[in-house]
């Protein structure tokens, strides 16, 4: 039998089920946390234009804060088990503000990588993996529903960030602009996570579709596997490749996207709305990937997403005007939501749920280090060839590598 459609309280009244407080803390968080953090790209041309850095220096602070985002996501993750989500997401909050509000004071190229590539990436480090498994604790029943409304929060963002950042920059300058940014982000962040609890028992409920303690079924085809177990299996690292293809080209497309369209001749607010498209699309490839999901399995949708995604990508190789730089925000933004949701249940199909966090938390290295090299490694290729044509081929092919690897997962794991 499912959980009722209210909770009670530890002194046993009726309420409403506080895990939809926790989503939409969660929800509020990411939104504002991507919002900001993929309008760098905006902030891009302003640094260039009045320091003179090269695309390859300005893209390394945000490569260092991917790979941070990646290392210490794994630490947060365990934090966020000892202390809860409430601390853990008090910390991003105060670390990721202040690493915002100090950007509006950056002189020199180490207080770009000191306030951005440090402060930011740890600030990150303690949002995404945490406020998922938050999530995944206080729903057994819709927990792939809830999680795609915590996981749109990033499509939103990105469609609302880069254009509202272009506006603030228009309007006050890029240095003002970090510091309300960096404001927004601290007080959103920090008063959010005094909401969250890291599960139902400590407020004496049980999780969404509970049945009274009893264990979580998990399916006959599935053995859950512990980190060391996973780790020696051909699959594991089948996702790791995989999620490191996926860093390798989103990142380099959330980065370089906006100073692309520029170099093209497009201006500044058209192509931070390329880049903010991107993000609007992908909420509908959440959905509607997701929902094929459970029609046709998440290896088969993720496949399918991926070669979207590859598509997108071998098309910006010609693309040389505004029209067929939207169209390719459309396709990479609908199949890269898909990817984005089905993540977590992928490594929950492959691996179990024995070690989910832990092992989902270590593969998602894999996608940070790859979203570290390809910013800092697009920009060099500009640098270089004075176009972005070697770099986009670079992550069509990372993208087909990808393809391959997800045709490999397809078949179920044998028990």
């Amino acid at each position: 039998m499912t959980n009722q459609r209210i909770s009670r309280t530890s002194n046993g009244q009726p309420g409403i089920f506080y895990g939809y407080f926790i989503v939409a803390a969660a929800f509020c968080s990411i939104f504002v946390l991507f919002a900001v953090y993929y309008a760098f790209g905006v902030f891009f041309k302003p640094l260039l234009e009045e320091f003179g850095w090269t695309r390859a220096m300005t893209s390394g602070a945000f490569s260092l804060s991917a790979l941070l985002m990646g290392v210490l996501g794994i630490v947060m993750g365990g934090l966020n088990d000892r202390f809860g989500p409430r601390v853990v997401m008090t910390l991003c909050g105060i670390l990721i503000g202040l690493g915002y509000i100090l950007m509006s004071q950056i002189r020199t190229i180490w207080h770009l990588y000191l306030f951005y590539g440090i402060f930011v990436g740890a600030g990150m480090s303690a949002s995404y993996i945490p406020l998922m498994s938050t999530v995944a604790r206080w729903f057994k029943e819709k927990r792939n529903v809830m999680s795609g409304v915590v996981v749109a929060g990033i499509g939103i963002g990105a469609l609302i960030g880069p254009p509202a950042a272009t506006w603030l920059i228009s309007v006050y300058n890029w240095r003002i602009s970090y510091l309300i940014l960096g404001v927004i982000v601290s007080v959103v962040i920090v008063i959010s996570a005094q909401f969250l609890k890291r599960d139902p028992e400590q407020m004496g409920v049980e999780a969404y579709g509970g049945s009274g303690g009893e264990q979580e079924e998990v399916s006959p085809d599935i053995v859950a596997l512990s980190l060391g177990e996973a780790i020696r299996t051909l699959q594991f690292w089948m996702v790791f490749g995989i999620f490191f293809s996926i860093g390798f080209f989103v990142f380099a497309i959330f980065v370089h996207t906006v100073p692309h369209a520029i170099e093209m001749g497009i201006s500044a607010k058209s192509a931070a709305n390329i880049l903010a498209t991107i993000g609007g699309v992908s909420i509908f490839g959440k959905v509607l990937m997701g929902r094929a999901a459970d029609k046709i399995g998440i290896g088969k949708t993720y496949l399918i997403s991926f070669i979207l995604m590859s598509a997108a990508l071998f098309w910006t190789i010609p693309a040389n005007v505004a029209w067929m730089l939207y169209l390719f925000a459309v396709l990479f933004g609908f199949s890269y939501g898909g990817c984005a949701v089905l993540q977590s249940p992928l490594v929950a199909e492959l691996f179990g749920l024995r070690a989910h966090g832990l092992i989902f938390g270590v593969v998602f290295l894999g996608e940070s280090i790859g979203g570290a090299i390809s910013p800092i490694l697009t920009g060099y290729l500009f640098d270089v060839m004075e176009s972005y044509r070697w770099a986009f081929i670079l992550c069509a092919l990372f993208s087909s590598i990808g393809i391959i690897f997800c045709a490999i997962l397809i078949p179920k794991r044998k028990t």
